[in-house]
């Protein structure tokens, strides 16, 4: 007896029908050809320029520290100024300017309404952003 490929009694046949594979895998080829694309994410930088451009010789502009000290008391860039004087001296500052930043610094015996006051003070005078100095690190010993 002879082992033959069943196609004379017609028996089953032991070879696996990969058509439905092919088709299979041709789909996920697809899929991933559309989706790795679309999958990268891109960051946004902007590179200096290589060659060396001169500075200008301008003085860059100053910064404007409002400090609220103890005692009613506050300091523009180290200048007392009285309560009452205080959204004047501001305004006279920041007319001309076409930047209008302030750095509120308060001193830690202040109380924190004193600092809101002087904020809102500042905001009256034409102030648009208000930041918070940077802690002055302890000398290293």
């Amino acid at each position: 007896m002879a082992m033959g490929g069943g196609n004379e009694r017609g028996g089953l046949t032991n070879e696996p029908n990969v058509t439905p594979m092919i088709d299979v895998l041709l789909v996920l080829l697809i899929i991933f050809m559309i989706v790795v694309p679309m999958s990268r994410k891109a960051i946004d930088i902007q590179l200096p320029d290589p060659t060396q451009q001169p500075q200008p010789d301008q003085k860059p502009p100053d910064q404007i520290v409002l400090e609220v000290l103890p005692g009613n008391q506050f300091a523009v860039n180290k200048q007392p100024v009285t309560k009452a004087q205080l959204g004047q001296r501001l305004q006279e500052i920041f007319a001309p300017r076409p930047d209008k930043i302030i750095f509120v610094k308060g001193d830690s015996a202040v109380k924190y309404q004193d600092v809101i006051w002087a904020m809102d003070v500042a905001r009256g005078a034409g102030v648009k952003v208000i930041g918070v100095p940077p802690k002055a690190e302890p000398p290293k010993t």
